[in-house]
């Protein structure tokens, strides 16, 4: 094995109903976890979105409504997923823009906080776009020179993201064969919540969006908290509302 691991590193795919991390659901879930030895674990589950499917989607990925009409719901998974990712880092690709927003969203419906803290996030897709722009398929046959079959199967797509990791490693020995290295190579994340409404700028938290856009969100909810109300009702991800609660209430207890 190529990569250097200190705990284990889990790819994840997801396919779902659509892309919105507000509205759409996940109808498949697999999981590829390497451990520092090497040792590989996978765990696949079909899930029943409690929606229907669009024909768009389907498409795409092959599930239908019919597929997972028995299949269990999120929130009857939940626990046996957040146990499997327990001490993981999380790596995908494409996975820090919708597969990790999309799966903590599924995680705060199911009533379940998952642990953010001390992860670290490799995106997969962030070192092939700054080598070669390309897709995963099109990655796969360039670094590992095989086709992928099943592609838009979370599965064959979880495990050929580890694959195109492990050869990216070889192919390029200045991103190094540590998490720590590739993230300093494709730069390391720093979010506040996971759709970006708010970003960090100056140690200060402050809006990404909207006529507040560049302003400070502690200030904001002090001069005009009914715009606190406007988010929690509008179209946001949960994640979003639970981070300007969560400064809401730090905001409340400095008065």
């Amino acid at each position: 094995m190529n990569l250097q691991l200190q705990r284990p590193l889990a790819f994840i795919d997801l396919e779902t109903t659509g892309i919105n991390i507000s509205t759409d659901r996940i109808v498949e879930i697999a999981v590829v976890k390497i451990f520092p030895d090497g040792e590989e674990q996978r765990k696949r589950k079909l899930v029943n979105p409690q929606m229907h499917i669009p024909k768009a989607s389907s498409d795409i990925h092959g599930i239908t409504d019919e597929m997972v009409k028995d299949a269990p719901a999120f929130k009857d998974i939940a626990n046996e997923i957040n146990q499997f990712l327990d001490n993981c880092d999380i790596g995908g690709y494409n996975s820090n823009k919708f597969d990790i927003p999309m799966l903590v969203e599924e995680f705060l419906r199911a009533g379940l906080d998952f642990n953010l803290e001390g992860r670290k996030f490799v995106d997969v897709q962030k070192v092939f776009h700054k080598m070669e722009q390309r897709t995963l398929s099109a990655a796969y046959k360039f670094y590992c020179d095989k086709s992928l079959e099943d592609a838009h199967s979370a599965e064959a797509d979880a495990a050929a993201t580890w694959e195109v990791l492990e050869a990216q490693i070889t192919r390029y020995p200045n991103i190094g064969n540590t998490v720590d290295s590739i993230l300093a190579f494709t730069g390391e994340e720093k979010f506040v919540d996971l759709a970006r409404r708010f970003v960090i700028q100056n140690n200060i938290v402050i809006f990404n969006f909207g006529k507040h856009k560049g302003k400070s969100v502690e200030d904001v909810l002090k001069l005009e908290p009914q715009y606190y109300d406007w988010m929690m009702k509008g179209d946001f991800p949960l994640h979003t509302k639970q981070i300007i609660t969560n400064i809401l209430n730090k905001t409340l207890l400095k008065k």
